[in-house]
């Protein structure tokens, strides 16, 4: 496999396995005992790597979200704790995650070392979230809680590619959602108000920003050896499948 073509094949799994920890119970737990809601959790976690930064930053960092509802979970969060204090309780729990459902899958240090490899190789230009996210110490060294974290920072890999590449398609952030798989719905759980535009003349040019999200995150996986790309890609496919059949607890 090409490196584009281990990029295309990766990134349904990173994009759905380095968010899954934020859904978990636990994790929201986490976010009530700092006395914040889930949504300020959410942002604020995301984004608390960046520092004691502006909304307007955080939203234009984060891209797909509409500003506004950026503002309202970065806001309420930063009158009670600090940003940098949420980003660490948040790669806590993306840590206790991977250790809890990760840990007992025999792929799992294999695929930590790979993901381990493809992020450090990854061109962070453009890309603040995924650069402040790698910058943050790792607190657990587990196979699970490694791969955990690096599927976590792959995945703002691949979402700072697409946000490039969906603006240099000569598209907003809004458009590249409404032509999206989940269209007005996600939308609106993006926090983006009606009325939308059309959504027929942007899929083309989704599709278009999707291939080159794929060439400009490729450059990553060139650090991987013949044959580790499809080890890779097999490695994300195991995995998902049993979180999704419930092998991993």
């Amino acid at each position: 496999m090409t490196p584009e073509q281990v990029a295309a094949a990766s990134k349904p799994a990173v994009l759905e396995l380095g968010e899954a920890f934020s859904r978990c119970p636990g994790t929201l737990r986490r976010a009530r005992l700092l006395g914040i809601s889930g949504w300020a959790f959410y942002i604020t976690g995301r984004a608390g790597a960046l520092g004691d930064v502006r909304a307007e930053t955080v939203a234009a960092a984060i891209g797909f979200i509409a500003p506004e509802a950026v503002a309202d979970g970065w806001d309420a969060s930063a009158r009670v704790v600090r940003p940098l204090e949420v980003a660490a309780a948040n790669l806590a729990e993306c840590c206790r995650w991977g250790a809890q459902h990760l840990d007992d899958l025999p792929g799992t240090p294999r695929l930590a070392v790979l993901l381990e490899r493809v992020v450090a190789a990854a061109d962070a230009t453009g890309m603040p979230l995924f650069a402040a996210w790698r910058a943050m110490p790792v607190p657990q060294h587990a196979a699970g809680a490694r791969a955990a974290v690096a599927l976590l920072l792959l995945r703002e890999h691949f979402t700072g590619a697409y946000l490039l590449a969906v603006r240099a398609g000569g598209m907003t952030p809004l458009e590249a959602v409404l032509a999206g798989p989940e269209g007005e719905a996600g939308a609106i759980a993006c926090g983006w108000s009606p009325p939308y535009p059309p959504v027929g003349p942007l899929v083309r040019r989704r599709l278009w920003a999707e291939a080159v999200t794929d060439r400009l995150a490729s450059t990553a996986f060139r650090v991987l050896r013949p044959g580790e790309g499809a080890e890779l890609v097999e490695l994300l496919t195991a995995t998902r499948a049993g979180l999704r059949t419930g092998t991993a607890r």
